[in-house]
């Protein structure tokens, strides 16, 4: 089986070409700016925006299997647009899609979220990634559409760059304490990617941690964690700056967690605090 990873050079992304590599699958990869540096890895240039080169693309690598890992963030053309593109390919060959989305697709209104939730985003990013959703499930019935949340790593995601620079002094800004949302590890997202990808589930499902916690509180578990002072990191509320975005996000991935045998972590256990 041939698997096609869009958006391989991404956090997610070359976490998802590291598992399949070295579990032996055939593995090609999409880039936007530049590729991975890993062997055993076709990497190719597309741009979800023009259908044909796409289409040959997965023509070319002879893909069995895709997992749209890509992030065009509030780019319509790309997240929205790009999505649609690569539903009505893959759809077209019978070739299995995993498209992952986001909890941006929801307002916070009516927290928590379980997999049967519609989407009501309130930011351009979510109303994209809802779109993105939508397409999918109409264009590819037989899809699986993957809900996650605040993607964690072992030091190189931008949430933890971010906590970084913020204890350093070197960028400006503050971790809200009424934003929540459940992290979780991309180790454990890319492993129940790969577990969607070889099972024929459909539908709609959520890849997000058991723990829900604050942008502060995350940013303190991560401070703890790397050896920094957390009382370096500045804390604010979200709701006192008029920044649109929802506030509480708690995705609930019980149905989900049944179906797979990937243990989803929660930040409290992987930040070593479980």
């Amino acid at each position: 089986m041939t698997a096609l990873i869009v958006g391989g050079s991404g956090f997610l992304g070359a976490e998802l070409v590291r598992q399949a590599t070295a579990g032996g699958r055939d593995v090609a990869a999409t880039f936007s700016s530049r590729p991975c540096d890993r062997p055993g890895v076709s990497w190719h240039h597309v741009d979800l925006r023009d259908p044909r080169r796409l289409g040959r693309l997965i023509d070319a690598v002879g893909a069995d299997v895709v997992i749209n890992a890509s992030s065009g963030n509030a780019d319509w053309a790309v997240t929205a647009d790009g999505s649609f593109r690569l539903a009505g390919e893959t759809a077209r060959r019978g070739i299995r899609l995993v498209h992952v989305s986001s909890d941006a697709v929801f307002s916070g209104s009516h927290s928590p979220y379980d997999e049967t939730a519609f989407p009501d985003p309130v930011t351009p990013y979510g109303g994209a990634k809802a779109a993105a959703e939508t397409a999918v499930r109409l264009l590819h019935p037989s899809a699986a559409v993957a809900r996650t949340s605040l993607i964690i790593g072992d030091g190189g995601s931008t949430h933890e760059r971010v906590v970084h620079e913020l204890a350093a002094g070197t960028r400006k800004g503050a971790l809200f304490t009424d934003v929540i949302r459940c992290p979780v590890h991309v180790a454990d997202l890319a492993a129940g990617l790969w577990e969607l990808a070889d099972s024929d589930a459909a539908g709609v499902f959520h890849l997000a941690g058991p723990d829900a916690v604050s942008r502060y509180d995350l940013g303190v578990l991560i401070a703890r964690r790397d050896g920094l002072e957390p009382a370096l990191l500045p804390s604010g509320r979200r709701a006192d700056t008029g920044l649109p975005g929802a506030l509480e996000v708690r995705l609930d991935g019980r149905a989900t967690q049944r179906l797979l045998s990937t243990a989803i972590r929660g930040a409290r256990t992987f930040l070593g605090k479980g």
